[in-house]
């Protein structure tokens, strides 16, 4: 079993593939979340996101290990970025590799709503109006 799990500054998409390539999987699933231009009709320059990085490593680790018990995963990465991100840029990575597509494909799905749920990682949209929120609670 491969498992990367990281809170980081950047997410590096070219290394993907061997990241979750393993010689018992028939199919890889990968969600990339990024920073998109519009929210509630508000046009968004930025994102900033900010964590308690070893609790959020750690509950991505519990994420992690319920999913390959769940659908019997081979491989496993999870990562989120901090620090200031422009639009289009990158935030969230999940991707799974498992015997089976039905498979990777739920548990990829339950690794993105899940890391949203439970990991301590907070949101701040900036926009062109020269706003800025807290999209998630901050403490």
């Amino acid at each position: 079993m491969k498992k990367k799990i990281e809170i980081v500054d950047s997410i590096d998409i070219s290394k993907i593939y061997s990241e979750l390539s393993h010689p018992a999987s028939g199919g890889i699933c990968v969600f990339i979340g990024t920073v998109r231009e519009q929210t509630q009709q508000q046009t968004v320059n930025s994102l900033f996101f900010e964590t308690y990085e070893t609790m959020a490593v750690k509950e991505m680790h519990k994420i992690a290990d319920e999913a390959t018990k769940r659908w019997n995963l081979n491989s496993i990465i999870l990562q989120h970025a901090v620090g200031k991100k422009n639009v289009e840029e990158a935030v969230v990575l999940v991707g799974a590799s498992s015997p089976h597509r039905d498979d990777c494909f739920t548990a990829c799905r339950y690794l993105i709503d899940t890391l949203k749920e439970r990991v301590p990682i907070w949101k701040k949209e900036f926009f062109e109006n020269t706003d800025e929120v807290w999209v998630t609670p901050h403490p």
